[in-house]
């Protein structure tokens, strides 16, 4: 991160609050003499501590994990995310270029961020649970398909009142839904109506006369209160009542039982379908309001009826009245009823302010059920929810950040903007305390770090860094360049995210890095690979002249055999001073020598010493090399069947022969590595092969 992201050069501003202090447990008896602090995998700290006697090494978690989801989940769930978040940034591209023209973007954004959102939502679900039995027991009373997870409830919960203008009109219904499926979650801080439902139900098997305790009545209120309407109807058909040996003696207190069980089985809902629950659904507020009233007159008329008098058992007319009471909307049944605020306030929606839509008033609400019932422990998505209420865009932010960490934020800030202009301002603004990026810069770029942080998620994070228009690519190339060339899947993957981006000076660079990290450690051949990939001449060239060099100093069959894969490998294009053109064509001197060396085809024998007349008249082909040449040549040019040398060819040698002479006398010459007597045999092969050219001709 450059120097003046923020002012004091950190990727986070820190607020002028003192920072807080933490033990570190480390074992090491003082004084400490020497601490190294590096970063581990992830979000986490390496501390290196030294004493006078011992050294230890300490991992310290920056923040502490989420212990709903572990490790594995969370990695599917960064993965997961990338498909969605990418489409999305891809969607607002597009759209953005057609800003200036009329278009619809303001009005039907809103679609594409709910189907980024359910694709998102739908990586978040925990564990699922073991599968129900086939045959049902009549006793159980509900059922779940998968654990929930806070950070999927924080999710939904941000969706249905941001994102889902659909369901604005039976918003309440939405909230009734959620806090069915997330209501255990609750229960780590406090008592909730699902905890005491999971408690009752592992003691029913034991309970004889379900009526008769007082915990049943207990649960229906409670359970009715937040309009879980099929468990307070299956259990109200648990009553004793409804056993065939006491339906003739019980006939009229049965009555009342299934005459409360049916009207909250017919209760009026606003939703367009019930998915499978009970309620009759209404879509339109005039109908709605219509059965509403109808509905209430009949509950208000059984709660006037004098069976109620006429029933013996006590405890059920009570429990059944107390059911009457919650479907007539009394506060005081409500409250006695839910445990906790949330479920105080749902209640309030569903029998006292069944007509509201969308958010109106609900933070006065909220903040009344709140001092109704306060808590002494608060869950983490209490804040979430009242910042909610409260239309608090950074409250919301703050909550998200706090409670659930970097990923959420830079997800969930997608639906904050999703329908509105001012949160869309807020957001996206320029801020000169973040130097100059925006909010949504800030907490992606903090999330591209957390994510580059770790060997198995860097991989990801060009996407969100490419977002942040401001130090986004900054921080990209500052993350490629980090990464090990050593490894060539790392290096592989490192090059297509550069071709994906465009970044082909970056690409250039990681490759001439890693050519030159392979070339150092001798892996030469990957080396030259690299740099060719890069087009690096530069380095090309000085290999060539080190390879070119090397191979000089002995021209002999085990030196060539040694270099001859790399000779092949960089081709003839590199030619310094004189170049590879002559290991080229000595290369295929040699395949020819060889081919030659039976003695048996003189037209192959031709092949070969016309590959050595191309070798001596070409210029690239450095004079310290003629002797070698020769000498290898020697049984060319004693060919016994036929002289393969014609007259100038052969004083074409011989002045090569003279030359070397007069360079002899050059203090630079390198004399090489050849008998004493070579340049002897040399001359007499040359000299008897003229007198039989000159026959010949």
């Amino acid at each position: 991160m450059p120097s003046d992201t923020v002012g004091n050069g950190a990727l986070v501003p820190l607020s002028g609050d003192p920072p807080a202090l933490y033990p570190l447990h480390h074992g090491l008896a003082p004084p400490i003499c020497r601490l190294s602090i590096s970063w581990s995998r992830g979000n986490s700290l390496r501390l290196s501590l030294f004493s006078a006697a011992a050294a230890k090494v300490v991992e310290v978690k920056l923040t502490s994990e989420d212990p709903e989801i572990p490790d594995a989940h969370w990695r599917r769930i960064a993965y997961g995310s990338v498909a969605p978040f990418a489409l999305l940034q891809s969607r607002r591209s597009s759209l953005s270029t057609l800003m200036k023209t009329p278009s619809p973007y303001h009005s039907d954004w809103w679609e594409n961020v709910l189907q980024y959102s359910k694709e998102i939502g739908s990586l978040l679900g925990g564990s699922k649970l073991p599968p129900s039995p086939i045959i049902e027991d009549s006793k159980t009373i509900f059922k779940r398909g998968e654990e929930p997870t806070s950070l999927k409830a924080a999710w939904e919960l941000i969706e249905i009142f941001y994102v889902d203008k659909q369901s604005q009109a039976w918003l309440p219904e939405r909230l009734v839904d959620w806090l069915a499926d997330y209501d255990s979650l609750f229960t780590s801080t406090h008592e909730t109506i699902h905890g005491k439902l999971v408690d009752f139900q592992k003691e029913l098997v034991n309970i004889q006369v379900i009526e008769d305790d007082p915990r049943y009545w207990d649960l229906l209120s409670s359970a009715l209160s937040v309009g879980w309407l099929d468990i307070v109807v299956k259990m109200l058909r648990l009553h004793g009542s409804y056993q065939l040996d006491q339906l003739s003696n019980r006939e009229l207190e049965n009555g009342l039982v299934e005459t409360v069980a049916t009207l909250i089985s017919k209760m009026p809902r606003l939703r367009p379908e019930s998915g499978g629950k009970l309620g009759e659904c209404y879509k339109s507020k005039p109908d709605f309001i219509k059965c509403w009233e109808k509905w209430r007159s009949q509950i208000t008329k059984l709660d006037c009826s004098p069976f109620w008098i006429q029933c013996d058992n006590q405890q059920t007319v009570e429990g059944l009245r107390i059911l009457l009471q919650i479907l007539l909307g009394n506060t005081d049944s409500l409250c006695m009823a839910t445990c906790y605020w949330i479920e105080l306030y749902i209640s309030h929606f569903l029998y006292i302010r069944p007509f509201t839509m969308g958010i109106e008033s609900m933070y006065n609400l909220a903040q009344k059920c709140i001092q109704l019932k306060p808590q002494s422990n608060t869950h983490r998505l209490t804040g979430l929810m009242v910042g909610i209420l409260e239309e608090n865009t950074e409250v919301v932010l703050a909550e998200c950040s706090r409670e659930f960490g970097p990923w959420l934020v830079a997800h969930a800030i997608e639906l904050l903007t999703a329908g509105s202009e001012q949160a869309e301002v807020l957001l996206h603004e320029e801020r000169y305390n973040l130097g100059g990026i925006s909010i949504v810069e800030l907490h992606r770029l903090v999330y591209a770090q957390i994510l580059s942080s770790h060997a198995l998620t860097w991989q990801i994070a060009p996407i969100y860094l490419t977002s942040c228009m401001k130090q986004g690519m900054g921080l990209l190339e500052n993350l490629l360049y980090r990464q090990s060339v050593q490894h060539n899947n790392v290096l592989l993957k490192n090059i297509e995210i550069c071709r994906l981006y465009e970044l082909d000076h970056i690409s250039s660079n990681i490759m001439k890095i890693a050519g030159v990290y392979h070339w150092k450690h001798g892996h030469k051949g990957a080396g030259v690979f690299w740099l060719q990939q890069a087009q690096d001449s530069s380095c090309l060239d000085r290999i060539a002249q080190q390879l070119f060099d090397s191979v000089g100093q002995s021209i002999s069959d085990e030196s060539f055999k040694q270099w001859e894969g790399m000779i092949e490998l960089l081709g003839s294009e590199s030619k310094p001073a004189g170049g590879l053109e002559f290991l080229h064509k000595y290369r295929d001197f040699k395949k020819s020598l060889q081919k030659a060396s039976g003695g048996k085809s003189t037209e192959i024998a031709r092949q070969a010493v016309g590959s050595l007349m191309l070798l001596m008249k070409n210029p690239s082909t450095p004079q310290r090399f003629w002797l070698p040449l020769l000498y290898d040549s020697l049984k060319l040019i004693n060919w016994k069947d036929c002289p393969l040398l014609g007259v100038s060819e052969t004083n074409l040698l011989l002045n090569k022969l003279q030359d070397l002479s007069l360079a002899k006398l050059r203090p630079n010459y390198t004399e090489p590595s050849l008998p004493p007597d070579a340049l002897s045999s040399i001359r007499l092969a040359l000299a008897t092969n003229l007198g039989r050219a000159i026959l010949d001709e």
